[in-house]
């Protein structure tokens, strides 16, 4: 196979992620990467860094739309400093009910993954513009979604269906899942060796977690939307519907309409809930473990309220999978947060779970269970853009 540059593009809320590979024969090299960040601040970033992590831009412009920041990245790409993709990958949470497979996308594509822009609404907009805008900027350039969605898909229907009237299952109302590429790369980095029974928990701003048989999702703990499962930085993860419904007769009363009671609710479920909202300080957990030591009540019950829906979704997934042989621990919190890990291992010795104190005071890649632990227990970064590279070599060979 002649040498592919792939371009890969992870947009969020706020940023827009990117980087580009070298795909020949079979190997993956990282040539750059680089990020737009503070998008509508006033604390904008733009970076390109090499393989050897040279800043090659390192830039803090206004950033006042995506409009503008999306516009940073197509003229550096198109500057003639950088290799120019033979295809691009996009990140996307989740196309929607009837977008299920990584695929190369078109206007008409686009569009019917903005239909269901209230399976992912914080994602799924400014994911879409990208899209369109890489069409527009790099005419002739193969464009493929790659979706998070996509990993989730072996689940089983009594893991899919909610118990809602089939009306809205109808609708595609069901479990999709997020974090899927994240889970894939875990599975991809544990080849040949994968664990028949397996949990991965994604732990970061955003926080999920996973069982895996063989490989293959099980079940996974977000529902239709990321707000679901476990509680996040900003979101409230599962929570009574009579909660949600408290709330929006609450903003009911003073709201104009019912469009916008319900975005006013959708900022409340997945803005200002979570870590944020139990603490009252903050969504990240680097502030949260300062205040802990400072004797904040607050955000030590947030902290705990994190560790304790966690350790119930390993315990459930350990019944579902009959057993479990592997945990892993990924993302920035689950990379990079030692009280966590010790915190989510302790009490689940039953489990077989046992954690090496000192093994586990480490960050990045490792293995921190005990010898005597019946359960391995590791840590292992997501590789995201490596997955993403992967699907877009095997739809360009189709």
């Amino acid at each position: 196979m002649a040498s592919l540059p792939i371009l890969v593009l992870n947009s969020g809320s706020s940023s827009i992620k990117f980087s580009i590979y070298e795909a020949s024969n079979g190997a993956r090299t990282k040539l750059h990467e680089g990020a737009v960040d503070g998008i509508g601040t006033d604390l904008g970033k733009f970076w390109i860094k090499d393989e050897r992590g040279n800043k090659l831009v390192d830039e803090t412009p206004a950033l006042p739309t995506r409009a503008v920041a999306f516009k940073l990245v197509a003229d550096a790409l198109h500057s003639g400093a950088f290799p120019s993709p033979v295809a691009i990958g996009h990140r996307m949470v989740s196309g929607g009910p009837t977008v299920q497979e990584n695929q190369l996308i078109t206007v008409e594509l686009v569009d019917e993954m903005e239909r269901y822009t209230a399976f992912a609404p914080l994602h799924t907009p400014i994911a879409v513009y990208i899209m369109r805008e890489a069409l527009r900027l790099f005419p002739g350039i193969p464009n493929f979604v790659i979706l998070d969605t996509y990993f989730h898909r072996t689940m089983p229907e009594v893991a899919t269906r909610m118990p809602i009237p089939s009306e809205y299952a109808e609708m595609g109302v069901r479990r999709y899942g997020a974090h899927g590429i994240s889970y894939e790369s875990i599975v991809y980095q544990l080849q040949p060796n994968v664990p028949n029974r397996l949990i991965v928990a994604h732990l970061g701003n955003g926080a999920s977690i996973s069982a895996i048989r063989g490989g293959k999702c099980l079940d996974t703990s977000m529902g239709l939307t990321p707000t679901g499962g476990i509680i996040s930085g900003t979101r409230t993860g599962d929570i009574d519907p009579g909660v949600l419904l408290f709330i929006l007769r609450k903003i009911a009363e003073e709201a104009k309409d019912s469009s916008a009671a319900a975005d006013q609710l959708e900022v409340v479920a997945s803005k200002k809930a979570g870590l944020l909202g139990v603490s009252e300080l903050s969504n990240d957990m680097r502030d949260l473990r300062d205040s802990i030591k400072d004797g904040n009540t607050k955000a030590r019950l947030a902290v705990d309220k994190f560790v304790w829906t966690i350790q119930k979704w390993i315990g459930s997934f350990f019944a579902e999978l009959n057993g479990l042989d592997m945990l892993v621990f990924t993302g920035g919190i689950g990379e990079n947060d030692i009280a966590s890990r010790a915190e989510i291992c302790t009490g689940l010795e039953a489990l077989g779970i046992a954690l090496d104190t000192q093994r586990n005071n480490v960050r990045g890649a490792a293995t921190i269970s005990s010898e005597t632990s019946s359960v391995t227990v590791r840590v292992i970064p997501p590789a995201e853009d490596l997955i993403i590279v992967n699907h877009v070599v095997r739809l360009l060979g189709q």
